[in-house]
């Protein structure tokens, strides 16, 4: 068989190329400064968090339903890309493990736990007792404001008005004994506004006094109206236990009635999540399980911070019945609550029925504040309600350790797979040993860059399964050079020719053994989870590395050795003489006759 030609063996070509992908992960790397890997939490230490379940009834949670929450809240901290946060089930407990700083995002998300239930707004008023106001004392104006708005996304006026406060902030100066009297001035102002932006036509107003119930210039003159923060307000309809709930409710920054136990059949008192404010809700018309999606985004025609829901489809005929409810009601009725873990997370007024189940809330939101809103309305129907039982808070000295050991023992590895390449295979090993080097670089190029765009941490385990793959990416570099051999004895074949021939042969063995690890590994990470998700991980990876060197690498770099001398001839340390070869032969012959 003739040697192949020139044009058919470009090597060049190919090291360049992967040269030129070394050099990409290079720059990215100097680029965001992130030369180290991020450590997860066996290795820079973390947060692990027990969350135990609460039930109305005080009866064990189904074991359906425990698994569902496990699910969800593995989306939660999860949600951002790959990690090594853990979720798993002890007993009827669930054991969340948040690795490295900055878990205070996750751990906001699973702390908060309880179902979201969507209340119609019955009454409203300040968290702390407002003072009675004199006849003769001076008319102070509160800060005028609108509150969040809740409006059909498809509708939305390309006239707005301006983003209003949130409700918590809109409450920190009103005086609640005007909010009937305001609310009643205020119906007539809502219609017509509500028609306004169906026609498209809305336009930017200043609030007047009478525009919002939350919002006064007259101080009270009557101080026994003033000791009642729900004087003047409709109360008919509400049960008198909850008006009883409300008035012994105390709310502040540093206690929101976090954590209480709301039945969605029954209506409820809560506190908004800064604690200024306290709110009387109507039973649950709309549950979190009926929301598709949530998400955040900027509104193109006014450059405002949204939040935007879309409802299943039965979920987007209850809250096609609510919104109409609520528009057609008197302030405060025209709200609609969020409740999440017992706290009122938004409320905002709505200005009209919106029906097809896409739904946009407006306020004063800035970027993080309507991500994390809508993270909450996203990540908010669990099928349990959870407190958190314990948080405990791990050291990394243990993790350095266990570091310094993992990289002790992969380098004794290499180290060992190097000797043993140059004691069997001579000059030959050092084919093998420059690809065993560029694997190396490749694959903490790779952790780096995946550790700094994608949210993996690297662990303990992920070590490991980068040490264990040492010895599969050997592997591959012996049955190659094996078929070199093999090719090459009793002259049969020139170096330059073995080298192609026994490539083809080589590729077909090296991608089966490849494709089985990494089926294999695809199914634990898909099956698994923790420690064991972690290993297959970098199996999969190294797996995925290893034919990318083999191809891109020691291939080309076998067709330019073969044209070098050294190897051509057949020197006695190259590892290719004739003499090794066969003695190596006649060896295996008398082994297996031996057999």
């Amino acid at each position: 068989m003739a040697p192949p030609t020139s044009s058919q063996i470009k090597p060049g070509r190919t090291l360049l190329l992967l040269l030129a992908i070394i050099a990409a992960m290079g720059a990215a790397v100097v680029l965001q400064n992130a030369y180290i890997p991020k450590f997860g939490l066996d290795l820079a230490g973390g947060t692990t968090v027990t969350l135990s379940p609460e039930t109305l009834d005080n009866k064990a949670p189904s074991q359906e339903s425990l698994d569902r929450a496990v699910n969800i809240i593995r989306d939660r901290v999860n949600g951002q890309g790959i990690s090594d946060a853990q979720v798993a089930r002890a007993s009827d407990n669930i054991l969340i493990q948040i690795p490295g700083a900055g878990q205070e995002e996750a751990l906001k998300l699973v702390a908060t736990t309880a179902e979201l239930r969507f209340r119609q707004v019955l009454a409203v008023a300040p968290a702390q007792e407002q003072p009675a106001a004199l006849p003769s004392d001076a008319a102070s104006p509160a800060p005028s404001g609108s509150l969040p708005a809740v409006t059909p996304s498809a509708a939305a006026s390309p006239a707005a008005s301006p983003a209003g406060r949130a409700v918590s902030k809109a409450l920190q100066a009103p005086s609640p004994t005007a909010s009937a009297e305001a609310g009643q001035g205020n119906k007539q102002g809502d219609n017509q506004q509500g028609n306004q932006q169906g026609n498209g036509k809305k336009k930017n107003a200043e609030p007047s006094p009478a525009a919002s119930p939350l919002v006064t210039t007259q101080p009270s003159a009557d101080p026994n109206a003033a000791a009642d923060p729900l004087a003047g307000q409709d109360l008919s309809g509400i049960d008198p236990a909850v008006l009883q709930q409300f008035k012994d409710l105390k709310c502040s920054a540093n206690n929101k009635g976090a954590g209480v136990l709301d039945d969605p059949t029954k209506q409820f008192a809560a506190c908004d999540e800064s604690g200024t404010a306290k709110y009387i809700l109507d039973v649950a018309a709309v549950q979190g399980s009926e929301i598709s999606t949530a998400s955040s985004g900027l509104r193109q025609d006014t450059g405002e911070w949204v939040v935007n829901l879309d409802f299943k489809s039965a979920g987007a005929t209850k809250w096609s019945e609510l919104t109409n409810k609520t528009f057609n009601s008197q302030p405060p009725r025209n709200q609609i609550g969020a409740v999440l873990d017992g706290v009122v997370v938004t409320a905002p007024v709505s200005n009209g029925r919106i029906t097809g189940g896409k739904t946009e809330i407006s306020g004063s939101f800035t970027s993080q504040t309507a991500t994390e809103l809508a993270d909450q309305l996203k990540y908010g129907a669990l099928p349990l309600k959870f407190k958190v039982s314990s948080t405990v808070s791990v050291s990394s000295t243990l993790g350095a350790d266990q570091l310094r050991g993992g990289l002790i023992a992969g380098g004794i590895g290499l180290v060992i797979v190097m000797l043993y390449l140059l004691l069997y295979y001579r000059g030959l090993g050092l084919v093998g040993i420059a690809s065993l080097l560029v694997a190396t670089v490749v694959t903490y190029l790779s952790v780096v860059v995946l550790s700094a765009n994608a949210g993996f941490r690297l662990s303990l385990p992920h070590i490991i399964g980068l040490v264990v793959s040492i010895g599969i990416t050997a592997d591959s570099f012996i049955v190659y050079f094996e078929r070199i051999r093999d090719e090459m004895k009793e002259g049969r074949r020139s170096l330059r020719t073995a080298v192609e021939v026994a490539w083809k042969r080589a590729r077909r063995t090296i991608l089966v053994a490849d494709a089985v690890m990494l089926i294999a590994a695809l199914v634990l990470y898909f099956l698994a989870v923790g420690d064991v998700a972690g290993f297959a991980f970098a199996m999969g990876l190294t797996t995925v590395i290893d034919v990318v060197v083999v191809f891109l690498f020691t291939k080309p770099l076998m067709s330019l050795v073969a044209r070098m001398k050294f190897f051509a001839k057949g020197h006695p340390l190259s590892g290719l003489d004739a003499e090794r070869m066969a003695r190596t032969e006649s060896s295996s012959t008398s082994t297996l006759q031996e057999a």
